[in-house]
């Protein structure tokens, strides 16, 4: 199930076009709104790995500079570097709206990017893993933890009851009278 809020991911100097390939295909499978790169090292095209031709279903943009760089409003930069004061992405809660910016392969976001990072996020391993796979793990970490699905179980497995119904809150009081959650958004108050 799709979670609220939007996001796009990017890559910041990448020289790999089947890199980006693998990424954008990956972004578009877990529902991202844009894909983007900021001073790629050469000319990306239309890789082939990207299987599902994502550039027909998302748009894709290009930054020739970090000063170039632009995102939407309110949308919030969080860099995912391996750096020692990162946070560890377990931690992290992901923005509503966010764009999430890679480094280079074999190497990291430059200095002036990083600055522009509102926060920097670390995915918890020995080493750096390749940037597709690095961009799949936290687009799959914020549909885990923005989404709505079945709670997990104690034990190993899968669910054992249902997802629960949607609940939009507590009943809202208009006037003395209890109004129902769908009801308050056609009545005027």
């Amino acid at each position: 199930m799709r979670a609220r809020g939007y996001f796009g991911i990017g890559v910041e100097g990448i020289s790999k076009p089947m890199n980006f390939g693998n990424l954008s295909r990956s972004a578009f499978g877990f529902g991202a709104s844009f894909v983007f790169t900021v001073s790629p090292g050469k000319y990306i095209g239309k890789p082939p790995s990207d299987t599902t031709r994502s550039q027909d279903h998302m748009p894709w943009y290009t930054f020739d500079t970090v000063a170039d760089m632009r995102l939407p409003d309110d949308c919030r930069l969080v860099g995912i570097e391996l750096v020692d004061d990162a946070i560890d992405l377990p931690s992290f809660r992901h923005p509503l709206k966010a764009a999430y910016i890679l480094g280079p392969e074999g190497g990291s976001l430059s200095p002036d990017m990083m600055e522009l990072c509102e926060f920097i996020v670390k995915i918890p391993t020995h080493f750096c893993v390749n940037v597709a796979t690095a961009g799949a793990i936290i687009m799959y970490d914020r549909v885990q933890s923005l989404g709505r699905f079945a709670e997990r179980p104690v034990r190993a497995g899968g669910p054992v009851e249902p997802m629960a119904d949607h609940n939009d809150g507590k009943p809202t009081y208009a006037g003395g009278k209890r109004i129902e959650g769908t009801k308050l958004r056609n009545r005027k108050i």
